[in-house]
């Protein structure tokens, strides 16, 4: 093997790849090649726990080793063959980023790595629901309707109805563009006709106010400190003259506690997110592994989603991890699925 092909099997093994460092199961779970479902023509199945984090084609490494946080960190877990996120984003955004929020950030002096532009496919985890981090809009968002779904262990995907034929050949097509067969597909920009794209309109104004407000508040906490509303009311092209910043922070903060909570900075400067009207899709969730699915059968599984404003819910159907995972984008949704149990995110 080559230099460079060995350094690229530490990138993705660590440097212990081998027949005795690594268990040979493990090599075998990413060996398994691409099988479809018998019960889905076009649904692949996952034999084992790991692989869902397929590995694309990558195009230099020393760009991936620097978007890494820790270059000695595989990308592949050597003991559970789980991919990293550095994985899933790579193959999502085309960066081995280790982080999932927007931007890079600063802690202790340290640059840390985020998501720099809208993607194509988007990503949602069970782990922020649980307060373990902060998916950012431009993977909360992403220009198609497709989301990867994390869960502690796994990764399954959810997305709207689609002509999902012609989806299915724009994502062949990209991925023969990455590999240079083909060029870059112009059928991106014909599918929006053909998508129903409700669920990744265009970013409210309510919306972009609520990302300001957390890049002021890293730690998610849901509020931020009375002296920088001046600078997030700049940053959202508020009136920010002393006077009238001064007149809101008695206002937001009339306990005088020295603190701007999310929810009343919303509802004085963007109420119109109060008065959303309730909207129904059509959505299908996958899981790759046979043993997750209804009868052990690798197939769609059907539903209806019912998007809702910030009024209180007419619905309540489940609490179920893949709820408790979607409500981290959309607070209010609820969903009904067409079989008797709802699918799996492990």
């Amino acid at each position: 093997m080559s230099e460079a092909g060995q350094e690229l099997v530490h990138l993705v093994w660590g440097k212990k790849a081998g027949p005795r460092g690594l268990a040979d199961t493990i090599f075998c779970r990413w060996a398994q090649g691409f099988v479809f479902s018998d019960s889905e023509s076009t649904a692949l199945e996952q034999f084992e726990g790991g692989p869902c984090a397929v590995i694309a084609p990558v195009q230099g490494i020393e760009n991936i080793k620097n978007e890494i946080e820790d270059a000695t960190e595989p990308l592949i877990d050597p003991v559970y063959g789980h991919g990293s996120q550095s994985l899933i984003n790579l193959l999502l955004t085309g960066h081995a980023v280790s982080n999932v929020w927007d931007g890079d950030r600063e802690c202790s002096g340290m640059k840390l790595l985020g998501i720099h532009k809208q993607a194509t496919v988007g990503f949602l985890t069970l782990m922020e629901s649980l307060r373990y981090c902060k998916v950012g809009s431009y993977l909360k968002s992403p220009k198609f309707p497709i989301w990867i779904l994390g869960s502690e262990t796994h990764l399954t995907v959810f997305f709207a109805k689609t002509t999902f034929l012609l989806l299915w050949v724009i994502a062949m097509e990209y991925y023969m563009a990455q590999l240079g067969i083909l060029p870059v597909p112009d059928s991106f920009q014909a599918v929006n006709e053909l998508m129903d794209m409700a669920l990744v309109a265009p970013e409210a104004p309510s919306e972009q106010a609520r990302r300001v407000f957390q890049t002021y508040d890293p730690e998610d906490n849901g509020f931020i400190p009375d002296t920088l509303l001046e600078d997030v009311m700049k940053a959202l092209d508020l009136v920010s003259d002393p006077e009238y910043v001064n007149l809101m922070k008695t206002k937001l903060d009339p306990e005088g506690l020295g603190i701007i909570l999310l929810g009343p900075f919303l509802q004085e400067f963007f109420p119109e997110q109060d008065s959303r009207v309730s909207e129904s899709f059509t959505v299908y969730h996958y899981n790759g592994l046979k043993q997750s699915n209804y009868n052990e059968k690798v197939m769609y599984v059907e539903g209806t989603a019912v998007v809702m404003g910030f009024e209180e819910p007419m619905l309540q159907t489940d609490d179920t991890p893949v709820k408790r995972c979607l409500q981290t984008k959309w607070p209010y949704i609820e969903l009904l699925w067409t079989t008797d149990r709802s699918p799996s995110l492990n």
